[in-house]
């Protein structure tokens, strides 16, 4: 069983920065790919961005490429998200989560472990 831990989320102004970090409890935390989710209020919770284990290779969704960075900490067992340029649309609860396939996946199903979330508001 992992256990994931979210912290950072807050408010902010339109352009600002915030910095999420996912706190993991789980053996063997570089096999697992890790990634962040998103849920805005009356919509789909959506995929943000990916790391793999493996090689540490990350992915991103198009709406945050170029403004949100994912990086994670092996010896720590952190993950954490960058965000800069926050925009209105931002605004949604963010979710960490962890899977151990061999390939790194986009859909939220495919993952097995979910923190509680952690909000973010970005004000216009």
């Amino acid at each position: 069983q992992v256990q994931l831990v979210e912290s950072g989320g807050g408010l902010v102004q339109a352009g600002g920065s915030l910095r999420l970090s996912c706190a993991a409890s789980a053996r063997a935390f570089s096999t697992y790919n890790m990634a962040w989710f998103r849920q805005a209020p009356g919509k789909e919770r959506e995929f943000v961005a990916a790391i793999r284990g493996f090689d540490g290779s990350t992915y991103y969704a198009v709406s945050v490429k170029d403004r949100f960075t994912i990086s994670r900490d092996n010896a720590k067992n952190t993950v954490s998200l960058q965000m800069n340029s926050l925009e209105p649309e931002d605004t949604a609860i963010y979710y960490c989560a962890a899977d151990r396939s061999a390939r790194v996946t986009y859909r939220g199903p495919d993952y097995d472990f979910w923190g509680q979330g952690t909000q973010v508001t970005v004000s216009s």
